[in-house]
């Protein structure tokens, strides 16, 4: 059993992690409308109701994780008991759905009480359009960082959301795959290639690999990517306006998405998660790109699989995983029952909560101090805090309209369907990040 802490890599911010639609990365349209915010932190009737008294009342949760449905009936059961007062209706949608059905919702003003938020920019976005009640005075959100708040906070400086989890996204692998044919886990892209070459002779399908849901290519490019230009010291220099897109590192990160492509399943243009997943946990795969939030669900779906990930080799000779904070949730500023929508967030906020959500989805909490002694979970956590570079499209780029995030997901489709070369990629995303992003303006 490990405590699990931070690690701030110069200076942005990130997490040490685990979390994932999939994911959680996919970033939608902002809302066009904008209305006025309220006053956070109020858990009696002045913000919207009551606990007291006999009557129950019914709050409202939206989330992109429909998987997660069975686990939180359990969360939602530890504190509709100490609650008999309000019950929480938790109510999934698509990931790739849920975006446009937020909005709309929120536009019109039938959006729930409580609903799951976007990291960074997405989220900023409803707040910055009044969608959002502030959180600042909530008990309990003075324990989280203030680099784990940036995920959730707002041009303002205002607190809109309760973070949830730590991710990262990393290379899973069929460890008796492996065994059986002499693998071992890759110590430069070379290697890689090479175990890729050798499985592909045997038969076995070397990367369970689908190219039909974006958010999926920009999430696997986020773990290529770091390899070839070790992580964070060109972070800082992108940050900084000391390089672009164009530099030789980032172009050649593209050009390598492109070189896996003998590696993938066949009509690969055309699987999405469901099936990527599939090939993993049956085994015909033996390796998936894909975030820790994939953890939980792979071993339920196959317990037998002997499953184990490593972080991706860089070419100054070391390791790196790709981190970020996920989804908070949020209280929906026009809530019909505000207060109780603000006391689930509150319990949102304990250690309680974060051990029963580590616990039950094998995954980290945001809640510092949370406990969890998952073997894999720990590694994960643990490279973490030594290896870890942002997921620099979450983090940074998903800003832009086409946000660049967007912008390098349908370029990559379009590699992928033979319509761009890697530096026609490269333009695009370029020239997205150029349209917005300060430091690319000077």
């Amino acid at each position: 059993m490990r405590r699990f802490r931070i690690h701030r890599f110069g200076s942005m911010m990130l997490a040490g992690l685990l979390l994932l639609a999939g994911c959680s990365g996919n970033a939608g349209p902002s809302p066009a409308d904008s209305g006025q915010t309220g006053q956070s932190g109020q858990t009696g009737s002045s913000a919207g109701g009551s606990t007291g008294g006999g009557e129950q009342v019914t709050v409202s949760m939206h989330s992109w994780r429909v998987e997660d449905a069975e686990g939180y009936k359990k969360i939602i059961e530890a504190f509709e008991k100490e609650n008999p007062n309000i019950k929480i209706d938790f109510k999934p949608f698509k990931a790739t759905e849920y975006n446009t059905i937020l909005n709309t919702a929120l536009q019109s003003e039938s959006g729930p009480d409580i609903l799951q938020l976007r990291p960074y920019a997405p989220g900023v976005s409803l707040a910055e359009a009044g969608h959002l009640e502030p959180l600042d005075n909530l008990p309990g959100i003075q324990n989280f960082s203030k680099d784990v708040l940036a995920a959730a906070t707002g041009k303002d400086g205002k607190v809109y959301g309760v973070p949830l989890s730590l991710n990262s996204t990393q290379i899973y692998y069929n460890k008796k795959l492996f065994e059986q044919h002499g693998l071992s886990e890759p110590k430069s892209w070379d290697d890689l290639i090479g175990t890729a070459k050798t499985l592909k002779e045997k038969g076995i399908i070397p990367f369970a690999f689908g190219a039909k849901e974006g958010w999926l290519l920009s999430l696997s490019h986020g773990v290529i990517a770091p390899g070839t230009y070790n992580g964070n010291a060109f972070v800082n220099k992108i940050l900084q306006g000391q390089a672009d897109f164009t530099s030789p590192e980032f172009v050649q990160s593209i050009q390598r998405m492109q070189e896996l492509v003998p590696y993938f399943p066949e009509n690969f243009a055309g699987l999405d998660l469901n099936d990527t997943r599939t090939l993993f946990f049956t085994e015909k795969a033996a390796m998936f790109i894909n975030g820790s939030f994939e953890l939980e669900g792979l071993q339920k779906m196959n317990p037998d699989l002997a499953i184990d990930f490593f972080p991706m080799p860089t070419e100054d000779g070391n390791t790196v995983l790709t981190t970020w904070v996920d989804g908070s949730y949020a209280v929906n500023s026009k809530a019909k029952h505000k207060a109780e929508a603000l006391k689930f967030l509150e319990f949102m906020a304990t250690k309680q909560f974060g051990e029963l959500f580590a616990n039950e989805f094998k995954r980290i909490s945001a809640v510092p101090g949370v406990q969890t002694s998952d073997p894999l979970v720990n590694k994960m956590a643990e490279l973490s805090q030594s290896n870890a570079t942002p997921y620099l499209m979450v983090v940074h780029f998903a800003e832009g309209n086409p946000t660049t995030k967007q912008t390098l997901e349908n370029a990559l489709q379009g590699m992928y369907l033979n319509k761009l070369t890697p530096e026609q990629v490269v333009d695009e995303v370029q020239k997205s990040a150029a349209s917005w992003f300060p430091p690319f303006k000077k």
